[in-house]
């Protein structure tokens, strides 16, 4: 199999990756680094909160690409990556180094992934997107 044809074909992996980037959003204010997470004057629950949610809406839509795969779902996960890139900045934490660092990382790969997707299922007709896992 040619590279080209690789990345040109959206596969059954790159949902359950998506999948994976969701859980990982949700439990990244968890995550252990040497200093701990200190929110710099955010709120330490609209930071959770937010980043939960982030990561479950992620993977319910990669879920759904999954089971029934649309171009709006494409869509969402790319302003769902956007999003948790921006967090850090309109919450107010994005003088704490580490907590911003990983949600841009996350975000920029959730970005990344749904756009190879979406470039893969652009010139897809509605019937061929249907049997996408099957």
């Amino acid at each position: 199999m040619s590279n080209s044809q690789f990345l040109s074909t959206h596969r059954t992996w790159e949902d359950w990756c998506g999948m994976a980037l969701g859980v990982a959003i949700a439990l990244s204010p968890w995550f252990p680094t040497e200093q701990g997470h200190e929110y710099a004057g955010a709120n330490p629950n609209a930071v959770i909160i937010n980043t939960v949610a982030v990561g479950a809406l992620v993977f319910g839509v990669a879920q759904l690409q999954y089971i029934a795969l649309q171009r709006w779902e494409e869509v969402a996960a790319i302003l769902l990556g956007l999003w948790l890139i921006a967090s850090p900045y309109f919450l107010g934490y994005s003088g704490e180094g580490m907590l911003r660092f990983i949600h841009t990382c996350l975000g920029g790969v959730v970005v990344l992934l749904a756009t190879l997707q979406l470039w893969q299922d652009w010139d897809l007709s509605d019937p061929e997107m249907a049997q996408h896992g099957h």
